[in-house]
């Protein structure tokens, strides 16, 4: 039971901001009026701030919201026939199959992925979410399923290998609400940063030489590099070595604990292994496959 057809919903789903008020009942355990864009039943968190569905109502209601991006290829795109297609998007279709639900797939941005989860537009976050500290305070991050650290591609006629003695004169291309964002921020204050809200305009600004590098998660500067002649992955490893893994509202507990068992139990047929080669080999190749795939939400680290 999935589907990957954009349809009206969800692309009406995946455009703007939604308002973040919900009525809530005397005793607080349920939403009498859903928050605008929220689905109707969301149950609220015990701060009151946060509306989410729980397994059961996802069972009733009999589909399933997921958050996936639509412009970042091999991971979540939309490809010719208006197919939602990648890496995470596989992974979203056997979830839907196994909750024996319809995947109503949402566009999602970097910068949107808590709020769409906090407000009840989505379920599920699975689009590249890197787990951090900070953002495991604001949602619940499930078992990982993937590896990832920071990476830089700039173009051939001048590869950046080092962010040290960096020009004053030159940006670095960023995706707000990303790591590569708060990393640079954090450890490279005095490099400039030109910030993009999505995975498309910021790959048109480094095509137009509006910045001298892109950082970004290492997984798609690399998937970048190879699908575009003329980059070069010159820092493919900046920063910690993390991992990417779904998120649900904070205190969401039933369906976190539900989709911690599931990648458990799709350890044992290897499913993120084939999902790698299914959707990920024709731009890594194997000799990436054990470095990037984590199976049962269990790291080498």
């Amino acid at each position: 039971m999935k589907t990957n057809k954009i349809t009206r919903r969800s692309f009406l789903l995946g455009l703007g901001a939604v308002s973040a008020a919900a009525v809530l009942t005397a005793c607080g355990s349920s939403s009498s009026n859903a928050a605008s864009g929220a689905a109707s039943g969301s149950t609220a968190s015990a701060g009151g701030d946060t509306v989410y569905r729980t397994l059961d109502e996802i069972k009733a209601d009999g589909t399933v919201n997921i958050g996936v991006f639509s412009d970042k290829n091999p991971f979540g795109y939309v490809d010719e026939n208006g197919e939602y297609q990648g890496y995470d998007v596989y992974f979203a279709n056997r979830l839907g199959e196994d909750l024996g639900v319809e995947v109503n797939f949402v566009s999602t941005e970097a910068a949107n992925r808590i709020e769409y989860l906090q407000t009840g537009k989505v379920d599920i976050i699975l689009a590249n979410f890197t787990v951090t500290p900070e953002r495991a305070e604001e949602v619940d991050f499930a078992l990982p399923y993937m590896n990832v650290a920071l990476g830089v591609i700039s173009p051939d006629s001048n590869v950046i290998t080092s962010l040290d003695n960096w020009n004053a004169d030159d940006q670095m291309i960023v995706i707000s609400g990303t790591t590569a964002e708060t990393y640079l921020v954090k450890n490279y204050p005095d490099i400039p940063l030109q910030k993009y809200d999505s995975y498309a305009t910021a790959k048109n600004a480094l095509e137009n030489g509006n910045g001298v590098a892109w950082a970004n998660d290492n997984t798609e500067v690399i998937a970048f590099a190879k699908q575009n002649p003329g980059y070069t992955v010159g820092i493919p490893s900046l920063g910690s070595q993390d991992t990417i893994a779904p998120a649900v509202s904070k205190g969401n507990t039933t369906l976190l604990d539900w989709i911690n068992d599931e990648i458990k139990s799709l350890a044992e047929e290897q499913f993120f292994h084939k999902d790698y080669e299914e959707t990920l080999v024709d731009t890594y190749g194997m000799d990436y496959e054990d470095e990037l795939v984590v199976e049962g939400g269990v790291t080498n680290a």
